[in-house]
């Protein structure tokens, strides 16, 4: 957090899940000034009212809109880029949305933020974004691209330094499927369960924060930063909350959403490669080749072909028992847990 310290930080999407949980971290830091930029004035005057920190400025914007991320960016130090449409199954209903905002409204706040000369951007991306199948993870792929193009342009010597960081699902954000979970329970619903064998990665969203003060303290021009993570099957999920809450609910399985895989993939062997091992992190190194690729022609076989993807189902298999224990350890969730045990019920 002291990299924070006399820093000016604009937040994209500053009042979702990721942003909530960021300015909680950084407001009682020596940061000189936080910017929250979105669309939704609501959620912005209820953080207002509940932050009550004079540091803590809010702008109304939208990403789309090249003139209001240049007004917000004005004196920024750092960028936090976490404004998107995440949600798989609007994205597939209405990809163009998705295409503006996640594509057309990442080029806009890079491009602004090499405009401004702002000292380091960090782009959040998605395991979706890896051998995607729906457009929400096509175009955060895209997103990506773009990060990555301009990180090529500007080069090592940039006074303006864009990364990525890709994680996994965030355990417990907003219209995830445990707080889903948590509310079928609390009205004596089925769980409702697409496919039981379906794995996923887990991550607190704390974990998710310091995956990208990671980044902001160690990229170089064009990384992405994986956070390495465990993984449950969607059945053990459910069980471990129904554990945790003493609920005899049954589990519905409503078979897949659309465009949803059986699991995910936060790297490829591809990219893998070259990777950097940084211990709860691997550091993907930018491919920095220019268009002439005759120069780079060697001969062999690739190494790729002897490393495996890193996905959900290879990773770190969670136990009911451990998926318990995460669960606990989130803030969010142990509070509602808590509420549930005292109430009437």
């Amino acid at each position: 957090m002291q990299n924070l310290n006399g820093k000016t930080v604009l937040i994209t999407g500053g009042t979702g899940s990721f942003g909530n949980e960021l300015l909680q971290l950084i407001k009682d830091s020596e940061v000189a000034e936080v910017r929250v930029f979105s669309r939704d004035e609501l959620k912005q005057e209820h953080m207002r009212v509940r932050m009550k920190n004079s540091r803590v400025k809010f702008h109304i914007g939208d990403i789309r809109d090249r003139q209001s991320v240049d007004q917000a960016m004005e004196g920024v130090d750092l960028v936090f880029h976490a404004a998107a449409l995440k949600q798989v199954p609007s994205c597939e209903f209405f990809p163009m949305q998705a295409v503006m905002t996640n594509v057309v409204g990442s080029h806009n706040v890079i491009e602004s933020a090499i405009a401004h000369r702002v000292g380091s951007v960090v782009c959040l991306s998605t395991d979706k974004a890896v051998f995607p199948v729906n457009a929400m993870g096509m175009t955060k792929g895209l997103m990506e691209k773009v990060a990555t193009a301009a990180a090529r342009r500007l080069g090592e010597g940039s006074s303006t330094v864009v990364s990525t960081v890709r994680y996994g699902n965030v355990m417990y954000s907003r219209g995830s499927v445990i707080p889903l979970f948590v509310e079928q329970i609390k009205q004596g619903r089925p769980l409702t369960v697409t496919d039981p064998n379906m794995t996923r990665f887990l991550l607190s969203l704390r974990s998710a924060i310091d995956l990208v003060l990671f980044a902001f303290e160690h990229a170089r021009q064009g990384d992405i930063f994986v956070r390495k993570a465990p993984a449950s099957t969607v059945a053990d999920l459910a069980q471990a909350v129904k554990n945790l809450f003493g609920a005899d609910v049954p589990v519905e399985i409503i078979g897949t959403r659309h465009a949803e895989k059986l699991f995910e993939t936060l790297a490829t062997s591809g990219e893998l490669v070259n990777a950097e091992d940084m211990g709860d992190y691997l550091r993907l190194v930018m491919d920095d080749r220019d268009l002439n690729y005759a120069k780079y022609f060697t001969e062999g076989e690739p190494e790729e072909a002897l490393i495996d993807d890193y996905t959900s189902h290879n990773t770190e298999r969670l136990t009911v028992a451990q998926v318990e224990d995460l669960l606990r350890s989130l803030p969010a969730f142990e509070q509602d847990l808590l509420a549930y045990h005292s109430g009437p019920r």
